[in-house]
């Protein structure tokens, strides 16, 4: 019988169905069409253990007869998406189950248009393995996003090497008030959401990988300008008073980037994108105003790049000196070390030397600078008498940075004697985005005979977190520590605590800020072992100048004492 040319079209739409099954059982356990309306028309595979149905008992079966309804929002956002790019990828959803319960499965879908917009739908095993893998690539564990220094250079680098086109957005998204719908949740609760949003600002993302959490109810999604964010928003509203037990949720916020700027070099927007990213990152959540960023970005954008030349100029001619600051023992007066501190030569316009580092840091650029640093801090030490030994700072971002690390080690085995005479603090801690990497960048110094300082100590919730995943030598208790340990009861005794503790896992510890005689016997009490304050003088660009502190030290420490560096 010779077919009609509607009859022909069907037919040859059905072969491609079955095409496509055929190939997806390659890679699915089960397979299921779904109508326009979204009810299966099509089921094949061992659905019953899975969805708790036979297939031929799945026909007419709505979404929410076979979804665990903690996803069903989830896989109905999902399903927007191929509407607009025609698939979705590595997703993760609950099927009903049979007897067991729940069962995740990672899954692709595709939507056929000529096929009455029917969607196509593959479901494989546990994602247990796509778990693994986001581990491997130092994603953030609790979403599989990137994190958020591994997503501002991917997007630095897709940025200058033209994989960004120009109908692509950056999007930063955010939870005001994420905190508090925190302590609502319990950690079953909040894992779920978690997981929830990574799914789901992955598969609206350019490539179905180009999305990051940036912090704590905050994220980055580069997208195409078919996504709407609009319904972005509102799907992420919606999963936000889902996971709430109260239900009242959180009103997402986001702010829409343009990467293309006409005639702006792709340098010039990549290095304005990741500054925006930066600040976003850091900012507290009260200071946050995405609407004035989306509207003054072209703004941001040029004056970024106008900074980040005369930064990189400023670099590159050492236009910069280096102030020394002495680490003395806290019982003796013994100098054990001194930390070189960066004066930056056009400060006295009034330009703090931590507002041009926390440019450099949001703009990406403190690796540049801590080579810098670190090149001219080991050739001064090369002109001055083996007694003086210092530290010489690395900030968190440049911990996973391969030109810096690169670098160093050039650097470091031109001089192999500065082992002797150099130990490493590392500041800024809380931006290592990846531990386990930070780590092993530690463990090669030490290797090379450096020691190793862990800065900030005790300033955050994850200091001990830090220095579980951490092998160092020293760690420094922050300004606030002490100052608060002073200020409190039970201070004395938090801070005599954390002091044992480090002694217990043989790591020395430095005291900062430290600028009265009540405050260095404070720290004695507390049984810190090394001590740092204007008590014993400012930061000099003369090492040689601290040689006149005989006096102070005896009359602070009660005798002479003969000065001695680290080593």
């Amino acid at each position: 019988m010779n077919e009609t040319p509607a009859n022909g079209q069907t037919s040859r739409l059905r072969s491609d169905r079955d095409r496509f099954v055929a190939m997806a059982f390659c890679w699915a356990d089960i397979l299921i069409e779904l109508d326009e309306n979204e009810k299966v028309v099509f089921a094949v595979g061992p659905t019953a253990p899975l969805v708790g149905k036979s297939s031929d008992k799945l026909i007419g079966a709505t979404l929410d007869s076979f979804i665990d309804p903690a996803d069903l929002s989830l896989i109905q956002g999902l399903l927007a998406i191929p509407r607009k790019s025609g698939r979705i990828e590595d997703a993760t959803v609950r099927l009903m189950g049979g007897p067991g319960g729940p069962k995740p499965q990672l899954f692709v879908g595709y939507q056929l248009e000529d096929l009455g917009g029917h969607y196509f739908l593959a479901f494989r095993g546990s994602p247990s393995a796509g778990k693994d893998r986001r581990k491997k690539s130092a994603r953030d564990s609790d979403t599989g996003l990137q994190n958020p220094t591994d997503f501002a250079e991917s997007l630095k680098d897709a940025v200058i090497n033209g994989e960004i086109g120009e109908d692509e957005k950056l999007t930063l998204i955010s939870l005001p008030g994420y905190e508090g719908m925190r302590e609502r949740m319990d950690a079953e609760g909040e894992q779920k959401l978690l997981d929830t949003l990574g799914t789901y600002l992955k598969a609206n993302s350019s490539g179905g990988d180009m999305a990051a959490r940036i912090g704590e109810g905050r994220f980055g999604l580069v997208h195409d300008k078919s996504v709407n964010v609009d319904a972005v928003e509102a799907q992420i509203t919606q999963f936000s008073k889902e996971a709430d037990p109260t239900g009242k949720g959180i009103e997402a916020q986001s702010a829409s980037l343009d990467v293309d700027q006409g005639d702006v070099s792709a340098e010039d927007i990549a290095s304005g994108l990741a500054y925006s990213l930066r600040m976003f990152q850091s900012a507290s959540e009260g200071q946050i105003d995405l609407g004035k960023l989306e509207a003054t970005f072209s703004t941001l954008v040029s004056d970024t790049a106008d900074r980040v030349r005369d930064f990189r100029k400023l670099v590159a001619n050492g236009d910069f000196d280096v102030a020394f600051h002495p680490i003395l023992n806290t019982m003796t007066g013994e100098i054990h070390h001194y930390e070189a501190l960066v004066r930056f030569k056009k400060d006295g316009s009034g330009v703090s030397p931590y507002e041009t580092i926390t440019f450099a840091e949001e703009a990406g650029l403190i690796p540049e600078f801590d080579l810098a640093m670190a090149t001219k801090v080991v050739g001064l030490l090369a002109n001055i008498p083996d007694r003086f030994h210092a530290a010489i700072n690395i900030s968190g971002f440049s911990v996973s940075n391969e030109p810096y690390i690169a670098g160093l080690k050039a650097l470091l085995a031109k001089n192999q004697w500065a082992s002797d005479r150099v130990l490493f603090e590392i500041t800024e801690s809380s931006r290592m985005a990846d531990l386990e990497a930070a780590n092993e960048f530690i463990q090669i110094l030490r290797k090379d005979g450096y020691e190793v300082c862990l800065d900030d100590f005790g300033a955050g919730a994850a200091s001990f977190q830090y220095l579980a995943t951490l092998d160092v030598d020293v760690v420094k208790f922050d300004g606030s520590v002490i100052k608060d340990a002073q200020r409190v009861p039970k201070g004395k005794a938090f801070l005599k605590a954390l002091t044992r503790f480090c002694r217990e896992l043989g790591v020395d510890t430095i005291g900062e800020m430290v600028d009265s005689p009540e405050g260095l016997e404070f720290v004695r009490e507390c049984g810190v072992q090394h001590v740092q304050g204007f008590l014993f003088g400012e930061p000099n660009t003369n090492i040689l100048s601290f040689a006149k502190m005989d006096r102070k030290i005896e009359k602070l420490f009660g005798k002479k004492t003969a000065r001695r560096a680290f080593g």
